[in-house]
């Protein structure tokens, strides 16, 4: 908190894009403790800051795993949404919202990279179930989409990112393993390894459920109850 004080005191920011968290599910699921300290008291810490020094919009970088959540990592997601939700409420000048979307391809610890490499040295390709689906954007997309919500934001708006339709991981893996001029499950085989800790098979991301839509056609904002601040 003192840290993130001194700073927010020394560049005194308009605008907050609070990123930071924990995102490896199997990870978390073994060191919960480090999810809570992290995502949960670390967004709380930039959320109150981003009120005292009077920030003008702060936006936070949710997750499809937040919705619904099997694991840690989605669980303090979805706190922190409820933290982004209460501070809007209390906060006189600050307008928060929360973006949430899925996965982004070349981001840290994406799977094309790792599949990549893996291929180069024309090893198996690890994935944990034959029928696992996953939700995929590219980066420019992601980032183009963060700032348009970010925009519209009037404080208190839960964004939905419409991701598009689901890809099988064992189908990515096999046409990565085409585009490097390989035969699947020939000469480079996919290996089923078996759900992770607090894996699901299929991603949410609540489309066509209460949501509303936007003046862009990728953007929608989640209908959420209130919040109540003394519970939280």
């Amino acid at each position: 908190y003192d840290k993130m004080r001194a700073l927010f005191e020394c560049y005194k920011p308009q605008i907050v894009f609070h990123a930071a968290a924990h995102k490896h599910v199997p990870l978390m699921e073994t060191d919960p403790e480090e999810a809570i300290k992290n995502n949960i008291a670390g967004t709380f810490n930039v959320a109150k800051l981003a009120d005292l020094y009077g920030v003008k919009r702060f936006l936070l970088i949710s997750s499809d795993k937040a919705v619904n959540p099997t694991n840690v990592m989605g669980a303090t997601k979805r706190f922190c949404e409820m933290i982004i939700q209460h501070f809007d409420a209390c906060s006189a000048g600050t307008e928060y919202c929360a973006v949430r979307f899925g996965n982004v391809l070349g981001s840290n610890g994406s799977v094309i990279p790792l599949f990549n490499k893996l291929i180069e040295q024309k090893k198996d390709l690890p994935v944990t179930h034959p029928d696992i689906t996953r939700y995929f954007m590219t980066i420019p997309e992601a980032v183009s989409l963060v700032l348009r919500a970010g925009a519209m934001a009037r404080g208190g708006e839960i964004f939905v990112l419409d991701m598009g339709e689901p890809v099988k991981i064992a189908d990515l893996a096999r046409n990565l393993i085409r585009l490097h001029g390989y035969v699947p499950d020939k000469d480079i085989k996919i290996k089923y390894v078996g759900l992770r800790p607090g894996e699901k098979l299929y991603e949410e991301t609540l489309m066509g459920g209460n949501l509303t839509s936007t003046y862009h056609d990728k953007i929608f904002i989640e209908e959420t109850g209130n919040i109540d601040g003394e519970r939280l």
